[in-house]
């Protein structure tokens, strides 16, 4: 559904045209526009209003910026590399134009380009007097460094933040210390049908942060409360480019998935040109949705053999989020399995990952996980897993009341007139006569295409009994031709 195929590209080691890391290359999970569609179970349109942005708090602090190589929390060998694979790339650069690409202050990049000088891989180009005028540029011997560093790996980003801190970021940042009230979550879901009992439930598995099962049938609308639920999240969090392990560099923001805000702090004067990491962004809590195409080997890191640095598996990108697992059962890789391999981070919040040589680590597991799916839960996992679900939220079919506000609301969101008595004829023929639940899919699906029909013709869209039988007879494929209504 959301896995977007990935384009491999060749080495280009030995070619002059070298590989840029860059860091809005999409991943493979992106992130969907939750406000941007009208979902059927909304009956008013529109986006967050100033209840959301009152939820959202000013971004927390940044980490600050680092003054020297040691307060970076990486090795100098491993910034030297970064530094000479940029100028490989780029041919010369200021020291400046390599701090904002290296994403740190001058005064640290300026303790790299001094070693690397004192080393004669690198030398001034064009000085005229003001050193900090000048450009930089790879000896013979530093090109041969620059090769040696590209055949270790060829990220060219943002310097990465050592595991460490990416930990202790995580951890103050968790969703754990954020709590929602029932007036929050009320007031987020205004405008949505839902039982107020699924409402209130929904809101105290946010608080519990312990995995939440969502099930009941097909249509139901599972898929909208878990992304509405997302969307609500407040507070933001610090995002870095990419983090460091073991020598090896895994990417971590992804466009698609983090949402950058500004985050507080201005620009200072002198070699430090800003208070805060420029390594981090502060973003909105991410929302990552995966579907039937979610394997075992996708929670893995993606090691890239060409360019020899990792992607981050989904459930890392989501770190601080929501992570929703949609349509359970119905993945290549059996419930069973994706659960047993979820057992220990569900428990203990914490995931290990490993790296191709071998070498394995723990990272964070901080998010609230959502499953939605149309099996019982009986048919997902035994009870002694079963327990392990914070809460098992049922969302069935609706009352008529209930449904008749969504159908009103589908009609006002495609511009279809409403039609009492086409609504009553609906109920009692079509899903009494022929044992359809009011599942909360149908009333869109079928309104739009009594407007597509209208269009077709040249008429009024209506919700007519006998506008809403063409509907139906093409959405549920009857057997036969419309014989007329009953």
């Amino acid at each position: 559904m959301l896995w977007a195929a990935r384009t491999r590209r060749p080495s280009t080691r030995r070619a002059p045209a070298l590989p840029v890391a860059s860091i809005d290359r999409p991943t493979r999970l992106a992130r969907p526009a939750l406000w941007a569609s009208i979902s059927s179970l909304r009956v008013s349109s529109g986006r967050p209003g100033k209840w959301m942005a009152a939820s959202m708090r000013p971004p927390s602090a940044l980490p600050r910026a680092p003054r020297t190589i040691a307060d970076t929390g990486l090795a100098q060998d491993q910034l030297s590399d970064l530094c000479a694979r940029f100028l490989l790339r780029r041919g010369r650069s200021k020291l400046r134009a390599l701090a904002e690409l290296i994403k740190l202050p001058p005064s640290v990049v300026g303790e790299i380009v001094a070693f690397l000088r004192g080393e004669r891989l690198i030398e001034l180009f064009g000085h005229a007097g003001i050193e900090s005028d000048a450009e930089y540029q790879l000896t013979d011997a530093g090109r041969r460094f620059a090769w040696e560093a590209f055949s270790r790996n060829q990220y060219t980003g943002p310097a990465p933040v050592a595991l460490d801190v990416y930990c202790k970021s995580v951890q103050a940042h968790s969703l754990r210390h954020v709590g929602v009230d029932a007036a929050f979550v009320r007031k987020a879901f205004q405008g949505v049908v839902l039982p107020p009992l699924v409402i209130d439930q929904m809101g105290a598995a946010m608080n519990s942060g312990r995995p939440i099962l969502v099930f009941g049938p097909a249509g139901s609308g599972k898929t909208f409360l878990a992304e509405h639920l997302a969307a609500i999240q407040p507070g933001q969090i610090a995002v870095p480019y990419a983090i460091t392990v073991g020598g090896e560099i895994i990417q971590m923001f992804d466009p698609l998935i983090h949402q950058r805000v500004e985050a507080e702090g201005k620009p200072a004067a002198g070699l430090v040109r800003a208070d805060l990491d420029d390594r981090w962004q502060m973003c909105l809590r991410p929302v990552v949705i995966s579907g039937g195409e979610l394997t075992l080997q996708m929670l893995d890191l993606q090691f890239d053999a060409a360019t020899r640095y990792y992607q981050a598996p989904p459930h890392l990108k989501a770190n601080g989020g929501v992570f929703v697992v949609d349509d359970l059962g119905r993945q290549l890789v059996s419930p069973r399995d994706l659960m047993n391999r979820w057992i220990v981070p569900l428990d203990r919040n914490q995931d290990y990952l490993s790296l191709h040589t071998g070498f394995k680590f723990a990272v964070p597991f901080d998010m609230t996980v959502i499953f939605s799916t149309n099996l019982q839960p009986k048919d997902i996992a035994d009870e002694a897993f079963l327990r392990r679900f914070g809460y098992k939220v049922y969302l069935g079919p609706m009352d008529r009341a209930s449904y008749r506000r969504v159908f009103e609301g589908a009609c006002r969101a495609l511009d279809v007139a409403f039609d009492a008595d086409g609504f009553d004829w609906l109920i009692e023929h079509r899903h009494q006569a022929r044992g359809r639940s009011l599942l909360a899919c149908y009333p869109r699906d079928l309104i739009g295409r009594v407007r597509d029909f209208a269009n077709y013709e040249g008429l009024e869209a209506a919700a007519t009994g006998k506008a809403l039988e063409r509907a139906w007879e093409t959405y549920f494929n009857t057997a036969g031709a419309v014989a007329g209504r009953d």
